[in-house]
């Protein structure tokens, strides 16, 4: 398994995700949104894997402003509005390999080989 966890430190999700991989001692690489987002690949990739850009939208978003101006832009736009305002994306975001889930889902997780 190559696992990648995308999230934020302060996101409670996400430290859940970090506990889970590391109590079944399953090495895993954490990529902080903060410092560095998604690339447009990345983005692409996941949201093919979970079923949609709109399975990504956070709707409990601080943000209002970038959740709203998201969520309004037309679909033809929204890919590029999302990987400007990464804000919005709901994490974490676990991968791997081409498999990717979005918030916590240690069912999906015991799955994967």
């Amino acid at each position: 398994m190559n696992i990648q966890i995308f999230g934020t430190g302060k996101s409670f999700d996400t430290k859940k995700a970090q506990r889970y991989f590391k109590e079944r001692r399953i090495p895993f690489q954490f990529i902080d949104m903060k410092e560095k987002g998604l690339s447009k690949g990345e983005l692409s990739s996941v949201a093919q894997a979970v079923g949609g850009i709109d399975a990504l939208i956070d709707s409990s978003c601080k943000d209002d402003y970038a959740r709203t101006l998201v969520e309004h832009t037309p679909d033809v736009l929204k890919f590029d509005k999302i990987l400007e305002n990464q804000q919005v994306v709901r994490t974490p975001i676990v991968r791997n390999g081409r498999k990717a889930t979005v918030g916590y889902q240690p069912d999906v997780w015991k799955t994967w080989e």
